[in-house]
């Protein structure tokens, strides 16, 4: 079966969405930030029973200056209590305010997390980091055109953002890095990887 399955193009190659035929879906634990729910699933004459986070979605942020010769990106050192690490990350952020914009919401997180504004904002992926245990849509934007934010507005940074360090990666360090798997934070590896093979070509 394998061997023979059928060869795809690019053109080809799309997810296919629409929900399977839900029985019964219930919340079982209401967390501070995220809760966790159960649905019975119906998958051909089976039903299963499947138990996901149910996510706000978030946005990221893929920060390029192009005045030095070659791009640099703008990363942040943020720790991550679940995998117990300081992970180099693009600049991002929870979906958590109700009706705001997924584009506005960047335009917030880049401020807060970097002091930065952009002119120049365009949808670089979108990616759902681990669909089998949570429905987490992450929607990465490419901004360039970048200006400091004036002193007097820029956002206090508390909890873990709070002395979180930053720093400009050139892009062919950022994809070596990458490569050599010093780094695992999955929306900053995919934008680093996707934004040098769009220049590419």
């Amino acid at each position: 079966m394998t061997l023979d399955a059928p060869r795809l193009g690019a053109a080809d190659l799309h997810d296919r969405h629409g929900s399977a035929p839900v029985t019964s879906s219930r919340t079982v634990f209401t967390g501070a930030v995220w809760d966790v729910r159960r649905d019975r699933v119906r998958l051909g004459e089976e039903e299963v029973v499947r138990e996901y986070v149910a996510h706000t979605g978030a946005v990221a942020i893929l920060a390029v200056r192009e005045d030095r010769g070659e791009p640099e990106l703008f990363l942040v050192q943020q720790y991550r209590h679940p995998v117990r690490a300081h992970d180099w990350e693009i600049p991002a952020g929870l979906l958590d305010v109700e009706g705001e914009d997924p584009l506005v919401a960047a335009q917030r997180e880049l401020a807060e997390e970097g002091d930065l504004r952009a002119d120049r904002w365009e949808p670089l992926l979108a990616l759902t980091p681990s669909p089998g245990g949570l429905d987490e849509v992450i929607r990465v934007y490419l901004a360039t055109g970048l200006s400091d934010v004036p002193a007097g507005e820029r956002h206090e940074r508390r909890d873990e953002e709070a002395g979180m360090p930053c720093a400009w990666v050139p892009l062919s360090e950022a994809v070596r890095a990458v490569l050599a798997g010093q780094v695992r934070n999955a929306p900053m590896m995919l934008s680093v990887l996707a934004y040098d093979a769009r220049r590419r070509g």
